[in-house]
């Protein structure tokens, strides 16, 4: 009865003019995002974050929000037409959609794609409003030990699950906690690492960093390749799937349902590893495995209905503990905190309309991309004709116009160029951004809860291991390291992501 309360909340808030319209223009925004290759949610929403300040809470998360998982359906659209996957964990998408468009059936494989999409973000979202609540109970025993510990365990699970070099990742984690020192200790008042630089005393703005590392930087990246031109065509056949078809997807959309709720809640893991695993289960479960790469329904349903079950479940660590599991979660962290919410298990007693309103918008964003993607698919083929030399000039105006407004200070502009031009350079080495986020957003939260540990336990470094929650914890992490570091591991981990690569 509780929980229809809650629901009851929830859908008092979301069904409001102003937050339907946001959640409308969140997914309208994240299928155009998703269909246009090589932007992605992340630059999106850093480029968004400063709207947010003129928002209210409410709205601006769920705009946020909807962006996030309709980059998850707007990316199947590319994948399935043009062989061009707008969003990385559409990238296995490629290899069956393409096939099938190519067999006559992209209507059939757009609608697979959507429809089973559709079907993991709903029970995604009943899995968030089911399990959130007592997970956040269980969240009030926690400590400052154990929510340090907690920290440690999310970090090192986005090391491990992060694709790329193991190495490369250790080292932006730990980056990225070394800017989150910038600025004055909250407990001395004394200035750390400033050089000088009175624009540095209050720390580095978290939307400068993450807008010159995802947005500046995709940007410039963006603009040294080649564009490629594809033919397109606007026809894309029936959108009914056949009866074999519809056989074949449906248990493919829930095993891949199943399986991304569950990695979504992973720190690290999200959707690009899910639709990555949802793959490879359903080529693995298949009693005819070499039709896959040759127009397999499985491997459109699969890998689909995965990656958008995982950006749904991967706001309950956020939701209910505070910790952000991937890049964007560190954004929707930093989109709260702007509006001095503080994530975690108090947002659902202190911000109860927020929490709901949140969860009952996934809803009814989920049924505007169903409308969004099958009716206005010949809208979509037509953007993808638009060049990108076209579309740069008007984001990058947008950037620096959100980033002036965070302060109203040129600095700020400087600063979010130099993150920008280190970002590029760490695109080709190779380094991912969002490790990085993840330390700067989780630095200032492990150091304040790693203090106050000690000061309740008298300077007690053992508390973090006498505690058996905190110890749990950190045992935990351990075993994800030494896993991790196993040869076997470690060469299953690189053949996972190379087609990422």
């Amino acid at each position: 009865m509780e929980l229809l309360e809650h629901l009851s909340l929830g859908l008092s808030v979301a069904f409001t003019a102003e937050n339907l319209i946001y959640a409308f223009m969140g997914c309208l925004l994240g299928t155009l995002i998703g269909v246009l290759p090589g932007i992605g949610p992340v630059p999106t929403i850093a480029m968004l974050l400063p709207i947010t300040y003129i928002l209210p809470p409410t709205a601006g998360l769920i705009m946020l929000a909807g962006i996030y998982y309709g980059a998850q359906y707007g990316g199947s659209t590319t994948a399935i037409l043009v062989a061009l996957p707008g969003e990385t964990s559409a990238v296995v998408t490629v290899l069956d959609g393409h096939q099938m468009a190519r067999n006559g059936r992209a209507g059939s494989a757009l609608a697979i794609a959507a429809l089973g999409s559709f079907f993991a973000g709903c029970v995604a979202t009943i899995l968030l409003s089911a399990f959130a609540p007592p997970l956040a109970e269980v969240a009030f025993k926690f400590g400052p030990a154990e929510y340090f510990s907690l920290m440690v365990l999310g970090l090192v699970g986005a090391v491990v699950l992060a694709s790329g070099s193991l190495p490369k990742a250790i080292a932006m984690i730990l980056l990225g906690l070394l800017l989150g020192m910038i600025g004055t200790d909250v407990n001395s008042g004394v200035a750390r690492y400033d050089f000088g630089i009175p624009e540095l005393q209050d720390g580095i703005d978290f939307a400068i960093v993450a807008m010159g590392v995802f947005g500046f930087a995709e940007i410039m990246n963006n603009l040294q390749q080649r564009e490629n031109r594809v033919d397109i065509t606007d026809k894309v056949g029936t959108l009914y799937p056949n009866r074999k078809e519809f056989r074949e997807a449906y248990p493919a959309v829930l095993r891949g349902t199943a399986l991304g709720s569950a990695l979504g809640i992973l720190p690290g893991g999200g959707a690009v590893l899910s639709s990555f695993a949802s793959y490879t289960l359903e080529k693995k479960l298949s009693r005819e495995p070499e039709r896959f790469g040759k127009g397999h329904p499985a491997g459109v349903a699969g890998p689909e209905s995965a990656n958008n079950a995982a950006a749904q479940t991967s706001f309950i660590p956020l939701l209910t503990l505070g910790i952000p599991g991937n890049a964007v979660m560190a954004l929707m962290v930093g989109a709260m905190t702007i509006h001095n919410i503080q994530p975690g298990p108090q947002v659902m007693s202190s911000h109860p309309e927020l929490f709901w309103g949140l969860i009952v918008s996934m809803w009814i964003g989920n049924l505007m991309l169903l409308v969004l993607n099958l009716p206005l698919i010949g809208l979509w083929i037509k953007l993808l004709k638009v060049p990108y030399r076209i579309l740069f000039p008007a984001i990058l105006v947008f950037c620096t116009i959100g980033v002036y407004s965070l302060n109203y200070n040129v600095f700020d502009i400087y600063m979010t160029a130099a993150f920008g031009v280190i970002g590029y350079l760490w695109t080709k080495l190779k380094c991912e951004g969002a490790p990085l986020l993840l330390g700067l957003v989780l630095g200032p939260m492990m150091e304040e809860n790693f203090r106050r540990a000690l000061l309740l336990a008298r300077g007690e470094y053992t508390t973090f291991v006498t505690r058996p929650l905190s110890a749990s914890l950190l045992v935990l992490a351990l075993i994800l390291v030494l896993i991790v570091a196993l040869p076997s591991i470690r060469k299953k981990r690189e053949e996972t992501f190379v087609e990422e690569d």
